[in-house]
């Protein structure tokens, strides 16, 4: 937990400050000799307690609880004001401080205050997260529900309608593969592929259909087309899925209840419709990614970014990438820009540090403690010793 304590005159500061941190070691103590270095401390760091003093030059504690409620809700207000400020105090606790503590402060007084306010912060952290919980556990209760309704089971006393209120008008689209082995990888990768078009296109949601098919439910904005949707859709799994796949499409849906009756009519028409198969789909995936990260070596190459460049899960992405090429993404990625720089610093125009940035290190001693492990001197004594000859020179001008 984060404590920020506010207050201009240093002891008072360091008092606190030494008091709460042999009590509570665990939370991490900010310090702000001013409103307004307070209001940059809130900007930079999770705060859940502030105690600030009342009377400070410029901003006061008044003025910045003010400036603060509205953002940061959530903290807990603590004000510090003497006898003389007590009327300043009780304005404090009206603006939503949740006590005050009177000067000269009491190391036990400060003691039990933050004890108390912990453990509020303690019981809504858990409200919260319980909260965020159930709309997760919501999402996927809504997603059984309508798994089993839309095969034709029974769903009981359930009623559909209220789910179903915020499309009135919609396609359903059905994913089906097939292959002889558990396709718990493709089911998540085709899930995300479907999930974000789904969002690119409109609004709705995907549900696992069963073992080897997917059934997803659009509600197209104005200006997007089904056709563009399923041209993407069948573009990015041809490219990523290495198993024969199909995709259906229903006809537009203005009567929820025509769900489970369409869902049987996809299913029927998959039995003579031609699978979609691109035996090369991983190895083709492996490539486009090689080649972005060609491109683009200098800017974000984490393993989620270009994961998504082929609409691919990143966890999945990095086995296949390993089995593709025999290297895990992170040497991968570091292998490039290395070889990037060695060849760049065949110019002796460009300094240390513009080959470190246009190879994507923002550290240049990190650049040179890899680029020592790799070729086993620093990218100085590398150019020093001519090593690297001409490389670079056409192709990296500054």
């Amino acid at each position: 937990m984060d404590i920020l304590i506010v207050d201009d005159e240093t002891v008072i500061r360091e008092g606190i400050k030494r008091t709460l941190q042999n009590r509570f070691p665990a939370c991490r103590m900010h310090l702000a000799s001013s409103g307004k270095d307070a209001l940059e401390l809130l900007g930079r760091y999770p705060v859940s307690i502030v105690l600030t003093d009342i009377l400070m030059p410029g901003m006061n504690g008044l003025q910045l609880i003010q400036a603060s409620r509205s953002r940061y809700p959530h903290i807990k207000w603590v004000v510090i004001s003497a006898y003389s400020e007590f009327s300043y105090a009780q304005e404090a606790v009206r603006l939503g401080a949740k006590d005050y503590l009177l000067k000269p402060i009491g190391k036990d007084a400060i003691i039990d205050m933050i004890l108390k306010l912990s453990e509020e912060v303690q019981r809504e952290q858990e409200m919260t997260e319980e909260a965020e919980q159930l709309q997760n556990n919501r999402k996927y209760w809504r997603e059984a529900i309508f798994q089993r309704w839309a095969s034709g089971l029974d769903i009981g006393r359930i009623d559909m309608k209220p789910f179903m209120e915020s499309h009135p008008v919609f396609y359903l689209l059905l994913v089906r593969m097939e292959s002889d082995r558990p396709l718990n990888l493709e089911h998540f990768m085709v899930e995300n592929v479907m999930g974000e078009l789904i969002d690119r296109h409109g609004n709705g949601f995907v549900a696992i259909h069963d073992s080897c098919s997917l059934l997803g439910l659009v509600t197209l904005r104005e200006g997007a087309s089904l056709s563009g949707l399923l041209d993407e859709l069948r573009s990015h799994l041809v490219r990523c899925l290495k198993i024969p796949f199909q995709v259906m499409h229903s006809p537009r849906i203005e009567d929820y209840r025509a769900v489970p009756d369409e869902v049987r009519r996809m299913r029927e028409s998959a039995s003579v419709q031609v699978y979609e198969h691109h035996s090369e789909g991983g190895e083709r995936a492996v490539e486009v990614a090689q080649q972005y990260m060609k491109t683009h070596y200098q800017g974000d190459l984490s393993l989620e970014k270009v994961a998504s460049i082929v609409y691919l899960n990143p966890v999945y992405f990095s086995q296949l990438f390993k089995q593709k090429t025999g290297s895990g993404f992170k040497e991968y990625v570091i292998q490039l820009r290395l070889e990037q720089a060695r060849r760049m610093l065949g110019n002796p125009k460009l300094k240390l540090a513009d080959v470190a940035r246009r190879v994507g290190y923002q550290d240049i001693r990190h650049f040179s403690q890899q680029f020592r492990r790799r070729f086993g001197a620093t990218p100085s004594e590398y150019r020093q010793s001519g090593a690297c000859g001409e490389l670079g020179k056409d192709s990296a001008q500054p």
